[in-house]
């Protein structure tokens, strides 16, 4: 199983729904294992990262006006990737763990980029 990251809105009574993404749309967060792995872990909380963290327990609904600090810890995660990987490692070498989590920063970051024109949030689940 993998994470996916969609984008969504709310009609006024709060009613949510996620929005369609073409077919060829690759959306993983990552696999469902780095609930705990990676975006729970003690490293990244160390990092001070308060949204991915909460993927250890449930799914991330990041609302609209949390759609900036989620791409706030995408970018300190980036910003210390080498550290999250060796940090989080996984069974696979530390370059191509890196290389993950990279990639999975990205589609999160798009992600955000989309919620915050449409004025919608970003759940990962």
């Amino acid at each position: 199983m993998s994470l996916l990251v969609d984008v969504f809105v709310r009609d006024p009574d709060g009613t949510l729904h996620i929005l369609d993404v073409p077919d060829d749309v690759y959306q993983s967060g990552g696999f469902e294992s780095w609930r705990t792995t990676v975006w729970g872990s003690d490293k990244v909380r160390s990092l001070g990262a308060r949204l991915l963290p909460l993927l250890a327990e449930d799914d991330l609904y990041a609302e609209p006006d949390q759609v900036p600090r989620l791409l706030d810890e995408v970018a300190l995660v980036r910003e210390r990737l080498d550290e999250v990987a060796h940090g989080t490692r996984c069974p696979r070498d530390v370059e191509e763990h890196r290389e993950q989590i990279a990639h999975r920063l990205r589609i999160i970051e798009a992600s955000c980029h989309k919620a915050l024109e449409i004025g919608g949030g970003v759940l990962i689940w």
